[in-house]
């Protein structure tokens, strides 16, 4: 088994924070010729731990 370094410790806290507070991601693009738009792309990514999840969903429930 590989020994964890200093920077791998760093990104895995990072991911584990993330995915704690859980992160939404947001971004859009527009294709136009001309100036008529003629493809439209949103996109929303909610990324979180279930337990987070389900968390948050009680605490609205109640």
């Amino acid at each position: 088994m590989k020994e964890l370094t200093a920077e791998d410790a760093s990104l895995l806290e990072l991911v584990d924070r993330l995915l704690n507070k859980g992160v939404v991601l947001a971004g859009e693009a527009t294709i136009s010729v001309a100036g008529i738009d003629l493809i439209y792309l949103g996109l929303n990514v909610v990324l979180t731990a279930v337990e987070t999840l389900e968390k948050a969903q009680e605490r609205r429930a109640s």
